[in-house]
């Protein structure tokens, strides 16, 4: 969790002064709603309306679990609670941020630099647990490669991208390749974490205002649509060493994709596609990909049919709202989860995605 002191110390002070990211306070009923995130006089979120804040305001809060995020120290003391050895530390609000599709790219690409400068602080009380993922910014594809060398420079291991296009343009398209280069060259890998009310074009803006339905496309379509862009960009094909991580959109859409992928769509027509991708799709995801499960979600066995039990993944989320607390223990009350999957999904894998550079 990102306090909101961090951008007037890591950030420029030109740009802080001109898109400073500020709270907000308009109660216009008796709850006190929670404030509203702002950069300059535009809302960080889209479409984060009075209901919604109305249901945010009364739902449990674990506010000391928040509060403990703000902090690398306090952040290693859940994990020490919960059980946790190590962690990936993703960002927030500055996803919102960095990809706001009414930002400039220097504004941009000025809050992706700052949020690496603090997350790297952040996680200096103990870099052995606490292993950040970079920001990067997309809004001028030109400068990605760049950023991704600075990443490197920095220690930097993994980059986390939303799955949705930004400015225009989705993840295949060439204007990435130097990117996918990069990426290839310093051997940083990549997380998808995806996220409802970005000022931005994610599946369902264009049709739906409620969190209901916005919530139900953002995630899980976004990572089905975002696989399919790198596999059309034959993406996988040129950069096998580069690992992709999908996040927060479950697993049970795998074995459904893959099926219609490699039996609907890779054989109707051969000839448009034995150039680009001279194996289905289902053998990308195996030898590029791992995904995050939900604990209960359906189809785990059919995603383990599909692709492996060794590309399985477990994120806690914490501690948003939804995920405010973490107990590993709950997992093993799911019927049809065996004991060798969750060491693998907790332990092995993770270790695995990151090979040699993992310390």
């Amino acid at each position: 969790m990102e306090p909101l002191y961090i951008w007037e110390k890591y950030l420029d002070s030109k740009i802080y002064q001109q898109y400073p990211v500020h709270f907000k306070h308009d109660n216009k009923s008796d709850v006190n709603l929670p404030p509203t995130y702002y950069i300059g006089t535009t809302p960080i979120l889209k479409h984060w309306n009075d209901d919604i804040q109305l249901e945010t305001a009364l739902r449990p809060q674990n506010s000391d679990a928040r509060k403990l995020a703000m902090s690398g120290l306090g952040q290693l003391q859940s994990m020490d609670q919960d059980g946790v050895d190590r962690a990936l530390i993703f960002p927030t609000f500055t996803g919102y941020i960095v990809n706001h599709e009414k930002l400039p790219s220097e504004v941009s690409l000025a809050y992706a630099q700052a949020y690496n400068r603090w997350i790297l602080d952040y996680c200096l009380v103990d870099k052995n647990r606490l292993i950040p993922a970079a920001m990067v910014s997309r809004q001028d594809p030109s400068l990605l490669a760049q950023q991704v060398q600075l990443i490197a420079q920095q220690g930097f291991k993994l980059i986390t991208i939303r799955p949705e296009p930004i400015q225009g343009h989705h993840l295949g398209e060439a204007v990435y390749l130097d990117f996918w280069e990069a990426c290839h060259q310093f051997n940083i890998q990549v997380a998808f974490h995806g996220g409802t009310h970005l000022h931005g074009d994610t599946i369902g803006t264009n049709r739906f205002s409620s969190r209901f339905s916005l919530h139900a496309c953002s995630h899980a379509l976004e990572a089905q649509v975002a696989f399919l862009s790198l596999l059309e960009g034959n993406v996988f094909e040129l950069y096998p060493s580069i690992k992709f991580m999908f996040l927060e959109a479950g697993a049970a859409w795998v074995p459904y994709w893959l099926w219609r992928l490699d039996n609907i769509c890779y054989p109707e027509f051969p000839a448009l596609v034995k150039d680009k991708l001279p194996n289905k799709p289902s053998y990308y995801f195996k030898n590029n990909c791992y995904v995050s499960f939900e604990s209960g979600e359906p189809c785990l066995d059919e995603v383990v049919n599909w692709i492996g039990s060794d590309k399985l993944l477990f994120g806690s989320d914490f501690p948003h709202p939804d995920h405010q607390d973490f107990d590993p223990q709950e997992l093993t009350h799911d019927q049809s989860l065996s004991s060798e999957l969750i060491e693998r999904a907790l332990q092995d894998n993770p270790k695995a995605y990151f090979g040699d550079s993992f310390v």
